[in-house]
C-alpha cells in the first residue's frame, strides 16, 4: 500500500481500503515514522528515565495544634532534622559528636542528597579520618528496596520461588543467652533479678561503653547504614518509639516486620526515640576486655536505654532484646508483659496461650474460628491486651501446607526466610532440610495472617491457657486451676524434652523457664505472677492447665493425646462450657479436672485410668512432683510485697503435696 504523501496510508477518501479508519502518523524531519498517540517520555537519558520511575513522597502531616492543614516544614527542613535525631544517635564517646550525614544509597550518586548534618560541638580529640568521611543512612526503606540492598551486597541472599527473601544468619543461627549482659548499676542493682535462676548476666557501665563505642566506631566506617524508626506496643497510651542502626539489609527487613510500621505521618514526627538497638553483628567484641567470655556480646543498658550487639548476626536477638526491655518498662506502668499467643473470639472472648517450645502454643493459638492479636508477645494492661510486636517469627522446620496453612501462605513478597535450604534452580524450600540449622525462621508482618485482627488489640482476657507437653504422661489432658495454682504453675513454666537416643537415654527430660519465658524476663518471676493474678482476679479470668504430651505411659510407652482431643478442650474452654462440668481432684498435684469433656474420650481425663502400671504410674508422678519441688527451691525464700510473704507460701502450697 502507497503512502498517499502527507503521512497518511489512505485510500484517498478518509478510510482504508479494509473500510477502518485511516491510520494518521507523523513525519519527523529525520525521516522516521512515530506514533504520536501517547507522549514521548521527558527524558534524554538513561538515567534521567530511571529517576522518572520513582515518585518522590510528599507530606502530609497534619501539624497538631496548629491551623495550617498540612505541614510548613519543607521537605529539606524535614530531612535535617531526621538527620540530626540519627547524628546524635551515632555520637561517640570520645568524640561527642555524631558523624557527617547523607540521605540515600552511596552506589547511587545522581540520587544521593547533598544535604549533610553534623553536631557542631567542639570535637574532644583531634580530628580523624573518620570525621573527613560521610555515612550514608538508608532511612526507613521498604521491603522492596530492602530487597535490592540485600541481594546487591549481601552474599547469601536470594528470591525464593513464593518470593520471600532467603538469608543467612551467619556463624550464629540461633540467640546466645550466655553472651547477653544488662548493665548493673545503683538503679538496676535493687530492680531486677539477678543471682541464681536469672538470666542476667551483670556488667558495668564502663564496659558498656567500650562495647558501644566499638559497635559504634564500626557503624560509622561503614559506607552506609540502615536506620529504622518503629514502635512496640499496639496500645497507642503506651507504645514506645525504637530506633534500630544496623549494616545490614536483613536486619533492617527482619526489624520492619517484627516492630509496628509507622505511617508516613507519624514517621515525620517520630523524634526521639526511646530506645535504640545498635547492631554491629559483623563485627566482635574484644574479647579481653573486661566480662568479655567470647567474641558475642549482646548489652543491655537500661538507664541509657540502648542495646549493643557485637560478634552475632542472629535477628532473634535484636526482637528478644526489645522483648526484655518490654519486660522492665512497662510493669513499671502496671501493665504485664507475657509471653504468651492470644486470640480473640467473634462475640470479644480473649485467650492468653502459654507454652514453651513443643507444647502446641503456635498451633492452637492459631485458629480459624477466632482472631489472632498475636503469636508471641503482649501486654495486658488497663484496657486490655495489646501485641507488642507488628509482625510473626515462625519456626519452619517441616513446615508443610497441610499442617500449618496459615504460616505456608505468610511465606511471601516481604517475608524473610532464615538460614533455609532452596533448590538452586527452581528456588523452591525445602523446610525438612536441616543443613544450615534446625532453627529455620520465617518472619513476616502480621497483616499476612488473613484472621489477624487489625489494630491488634483486645479486652481484658478470659482465659488463661497453661500448655505443657508432659512427656511423663502423669498430668491430666486438662485442669482447671485456681489463683494460686495459675500462678505456682505459672512461675514454674513446665515442659518436658524427650531426650536424644544417642547415649541410649530415652528417658523424658523436665525443663523449668519461669513465667514461660525465662531468657527473657527482668524482674523477679513472682513480680510478674503477682500482677497475673491481680489483673486475672479483677476481671474474672479462669486458669488452666493443658497437657499436650503423653497419655497411658511415659514417652516410648504411651501416646501422645491427639491433636483432636486437645482442640475439643480448646474449644470448650473458649465456650465456657468446660466452667459447667463436674470435677475431681487429682492427687499430689491436687488437679481440679472435668469428669467429661464433649468430644473426648472420658478415660482419659485422669492420666490414672489409662496406665496399665498403676505401680509405675505413681512412682512417675512421685518422680514429675519432686522435679516441680526442686525446681521451685530458686523462688522460695522471695517475698511478694513489702513485709508480707504469706502470698508466697499460698503459692508453694498450691505445688505438688507428699
Amino acid at each position: 500500500m502507497a503512502s498517499n504523501g502527507n503521512g497518511s496510508v489512505a485510500n484517498g477518501n478518509g478510510t482504508a481500503k479494509n473500510g477502518l479508519t485511516k491510520i494518521q502518523t507523523q513525519k519527523k524531519h529525520n525521516g522516521i515514522c512515530h506514533d504520536d498517540s501517547v507522549p514521548t517520555v521527558k527524558a534524554q537519558t538513561i538515567d534521567e528515565l530511571h529517576s522518572l520511575q520513582k515518585k518522590r513522597s510528599a507530606p502530609t502531616t497534619p501539624v497538631t495544634g496548629s491551623q495550617a492543614p498540612f505541614a510548613t516544614l519543607s521537605e529539606e527542613e524535614r530531612h535535617k532534622q531526621q538527620l540530626q535525631s540519627i547524628s546524635a544517635s551515632l555520637a561517640s564517646l570520645t568524640r561527642e559528636t555524631g558523624p557527617k550525614l547523607v540521605k540515600g544509597d552511596p552506589a547511587r550518586k545522581a540520587d544521593t542528597q547533598v544535604s549533610h548534618v553534623h553536631h557542631h560541638v567542639t570535637p574532644t580529640i583531634a580530628v580523624s579520618d573518620s570525621a573527613l568521611k560521610f555515612t550514608h543512612v538508608l532511612y526507613n526503606l521498604s521491603p522492596a528496596e530492602l530487597y535490592e540492598q540485600a541481594i546487591k551486597y549481601e552474599k547469601g541472599s536470594f528470591i525464593t520461588a513464593t518470593g520471600a527473601l532467603a538469608t543467612l544468619s551467619g556463624a550464629k543461627t540461633g540467640r546466645s543467652p550466655r553472651d547477653k549482659r544488662v548493665v548493673k548499676d545503683d538503679l538496676t542493682e535493687n530492680e531486677l533479678w539477678w543471682g541464681k535462676g536469672s538470666p542476667n548476666i551483670e556488667m558495668d557501665e564502663h564496659t558498656f561503653m567500650v562495647n558501644r563505642e566499638r559497635a559504634v566506631d564500626y557503624l560509622n566506617s561503614l559506607d552506609k547504614v540502615f536506620v529504622n524508626d518503629q514502635f512496640l506496643n499496639w496500645d497507642l497510651e503506651n507504645r514506645i518509639k525504637v530506633r534500630i542502626v544496623s549494616a545490614r539489609a536483613y536486619h533492617s527487613l527482619f526489624m520492619h516486620n517484627m516492630c509496628i510500621r509507622p505511617t508516613p505521618e507519624e514517621l515525620e514526627n517520630f523524634g526521639t526515640p526511646d530506645f535504640t538497638i545498635y547492631n554491629a553483628g559483623q563485627f566482635p567484641c574484644n574479647r579481653y576486655t573486661h566480662y568479655m567470655t567470647s567474641s558475642t556480646s549482646i548489652d543491655l543498658n537500661l538507664a541509657r536505654r540502648e542495646m549493643v550487639i557485637l560478634g552475632t548476626q542472629y535477628a532473634g536477638e535484636m526482637k528478644k532484646g526489645l522483648f526484655s526491655v518490654m519486660h522492665y518498662l512497662m510493669p513499671k506502668r502496671q501493665i504485664l508483659s507475657l509471653h504468651s499467643g492470644c486470640n480473640m473470639g467473634k462475640n470479644g472472648d480473649v485467650a492468653l496461650f502459654f507454652g514453651l517450645s513443643g507444647t502446641g502454643k503456635t498451633t492452637l493459638s492459631t485458629d480459624h474460628n477466632r482472631y489472632l492479636i498475636g503469636d508471641d508477645e503482649h501486654c495486658w494492661g488497663e484496657n486490655g491486651v495489646s501485641n507488642i510486636e507488628g509482625g510473626c517469627y515462625a519456626k519452619c522446620i517441616d513446615l508443610s501446607r497441610e499442617k500449618e496453612p496459615d504460616i505456608w501462605n505468610a511465606i511471601r513478597f516481604g517475608t524473610v526466610l532464615e538460614n533455609v535450604v532452596f533448590d538452586e534452580h527452581d528456588r523452591d524450600v525445602d523446610y525438612s532440610d536441616k543443613s544450615v540449622t534446625e532453627n529455620t525462621r520465617a518472619a513476616y508482618p502480621i497483616e499476612y495472617i488473613p484472621n489477624a485482627k487489625l489494630p491488634c488489640v483486645g479486652p481484658h482476657p478470659k482465659n488463661v491457657i497453661l500448655l505443657a507437653c508432659d512427656a511423663f504422661g502423669v498430668l491430666p489432658p486438662v485442669s482447671k486451676l485456681n489463683l494460686a495454682q495459675t500462678m505456682y504453675h505459672f512461675i514454674s513454666g513446665y515442659t518436658a524434652l524427650v531426650a536424644g537416643t544417642e547415649d541410649g537415654i530415652k528417658e523424658p527430660q523436665a525443663t523449668f523457664s519461669a513465667c514461660f519465658g525465662a531468657a527473657f524476663i527482668m524482674l523477679h518471676p513472682t513480680k510478674y505472677a503477682a500482677m497475673l493474678a491481680e489483673k486475672m482476679q479483677k476481671h474474672g479470668a479462669t486458669g488452666w492447665l493443658v497437657n499436650t504430651g503423653w497419655s497411658a505411659g511415659s514417652y516410648g510407652q504411651g501416646s501422645r493425646i491427639k491433636l483432636q482431643y486437645t482442640r475439643k478442650i480448646i474449644d470448650a474452654i473458649h465456650s465456657g462450657s468446660l466452667l459447667d462440668a463436674e470435677y475431681k481432684k487429682t492427687e499430689i498435684f491436687g488437679l481440679e479436672i472435668p469428669t467429661e469433656v464433649e468430644g473426648v474420650p472420658s478415660e482419659i481425663l485422669d492420666p490414672v485410668n489409662t496406665w496399665s502400671n498403676k505401680k509405675a504410674y505413681k512412682e512417675t508422678l512421685l518422680k514429675l512432683a519432686g522435679l516441680f519441688k526442686n525446681n521451685f527451691e530458686t523462688f522460695t525464700n522471695h517475698k511478694i510485697g513489702k513485709g508480707n510473704n504469706n502470698l508466697t507460701e499460698e503459692i508453694l502450697a498450691a505445688g505438688p503435696i507428699f
